[in-house]
């Protein structure tokens, strides 16, 4: 980390700075803001103290950024267009990044203020879609084209099924729990467990259930959420400093034959299903002459951009090697490639196996391109980490109380962590961004209809508007915000 502002001008470095400082602040907020949801239950139950609870699920919020991986960063990431991906320069770079954070830490903030579980997933989602949006707009391109739609698609039917599913299991979850012990002292809550038996905490083994409930969700929140935060510092550093950061500069010699014998394989691929792709990608009609100056992602021009990449990288052993506007070339390559892959992917007339190739040569192609520097990944654990262990109180109050007619049981509270760390820990595996706050408080929900405890309509009634309100709300907000820096910078 130490060589990173090497080289670079007193503004660029002053900028830098600040724009790590808003990612780590948003990680940060989304700390206190969406992690009082994974301890809610587990302090309104009484099963583990506060400060106690929420330091543990700090730790578990730290390990599960270092061992989540990148895949949900770059599914962040890639919900902007690949135009924008590989032309972006230093001052576009600030003013989306500056833009999209802002709007981000300004709805996280109001929301937690008013004790509302709002999702950071669906602010942080809203606020790329408005730079998109707005990126369009100033550019003269269809808007059409100013998001990846098929990403963005793909993101949202997640949010909306995550929470819906999270309902029904946690339901389910707890009628199979009153249907096994239906006279258990789980079913009561810490007021009856206080009044009935004068005790304090809940019987041991769902004491038991609750805690390690607790730390899972914790845990995966980390590795989906935290993962947003190593994608917001990527872009950051490939906007502002690309030369250092487009390629991973660590891929050994390894990592790079198999980006080169990605491109190989992939030449062989399409010639291998000429009959079928000929047409669409234009197979022996553009040469490598034909590629524009103004880079841009074509599939007409597939087999010139896989010819000049193979040029690039001849004889190439470490990409340090490359000088910083080679770097730029050959990301913008790799990213145009996969992106015409994916494309491809998608076209009826392929065979599954012939489609599950591609996919395979597709992780070859990104396997330099999309990474994190460890010390994003310790800077960003850290900073949700921190965040878990203040400002837990306004959320805890009314996931425990406040959204059913009565207050939750140890039953209630098992169910709905257990489906919330289930489902935001298949997400993981998916690489599919989640909301921990509304597949947990909609669990809650759930346990209170099987329950037969009711719904308090106006607390449900504020989640549902801000969850309805979120994603329109920071689209405008970050869209306005990059068209007046876009414009005070012209």
């Amino acid at each position: 980390m130490i060589d990173l502002f090497s080289g670079l001008d007193a503004w660029v470095v002053v900028s830098l700075m600040l724009a790590l400082t808003f990612v780590l602040a948003f990680e940060f907020i989304n700390g206190f803001h969406d992690t009082a949801n994974a301890v809610a239950t587990v302090i309104y139950t009484k099963a583990m103290p506060p400060h106690l609870a929420v330091f543990f699920s700090g730790v578990f919020n730290f390990l599960g950024v270092l061992l989540g991986g990148v895949g949900v960063a770059y599914a962040i990431v890639h919900l902007l267009p690949v135009e924008l991906l590989i032309n972006v320069n230093t001052g576009h770079g600030l003013a989306m990044v500056f833009s999209l954070l802002a709007a981000a830490i300004t709805w996280n903030l109001g929301t937690w203020y008013f004790g509302i579980p709002a999702s950071s997933s669906h602010t942080l989602i809203g606020s790329i879609l408005g730079v998109g949006l707005a990126n369009a707009l100033i550019s003269d391109i269809p808007l059409g084209d100013g998001v990846n739609w098929q990403k963005a698609i793909d993101i949202g039917m997640s949010l909306v099924l995550s929470p819906m599913a999270g309902f029904a299991v946690a339901a389910l979850v707890l009628l199979g729990l009153k249907w096994w012990r239906p006279l258990s002292k789980m079913h009561k809550t810490p007021d009856q467990r206080r009044k009935l038996d004068d005790k304090k905490h809940p019987p041991f083994w769902n004491r038991l259930v609750l805690v390690i409930s607790a730390m899972g969700v914790s845990f995966v929140h980390g590795s989906n959420d935290g993962q947003k935060g190593i994608g917001l510092i990527m872009l950051v550093l490939i906007g502002i400093v690309p030369a250092k950061f487009v390629l991973d500069l660590n891929s050994t010699t390894y990592q790079i034959e198999r980006t080169r014998d990605a491109t190989m394989h992939l030449s062989q691929f399409y010639e291998r299903n000429a009959a079928t792709l000929g047409e669409y990608l234009a197979l022996g009609k553009a040469k490598s002459a034909d590629l524009p100056e103004q880079f841009s992602c074509n599939p007409q021009q597939t087999e010139p951009t896989i010819a000049a990449l193979q040029s690039s990288l001849q004889g190439v052993t470490d990409y340090r090697a490359l000088s910083a506007e080679k770097r730029v070339e050959v990301r913008r390559y790799l990213l145009c490639l996969d992106d015409t892959a994916k494309k491809v992917g998608k076209l009826p007339g392929l065979e599954p196996r012939e489609k599950a190739d591609l996919e395979k040569l597709r992780k070859d192609l990104t396997a330099t391109t999309e990474y994190a520097p460890f010390w994003v990944i310790v800077a960003v654990a850290l900073a949700l980490g921190l965040g878990t262990m203040v400002g837990w109180k306004r959320v805890v109050l009314t996931v425990g109380e406040k959204i059913g007619k009565q207050g939750m049981t140890y039953a209630q509270g098992m169910s709905a962590q257990i489906t919330a760390a289930c489902a935001i820990g298949m997400a993981n595996i998916f690489s599919l961004p989640v909301s921990t706050t509304h597949v947990l408080s909609s669990g809650v929900a759930g346990t209170m209809v099987a329950n037969k405890s009711g719904l308090q309509g106006g607390t449900v009634k504020t989640i549902l508007l801000a969850w309805v309100l979120t994603l329109p709300a920071t689209v405008g907000l970050s869209a306005g915000l990059f068209w007046l820096a876009i414009k005070a910078m012209s």
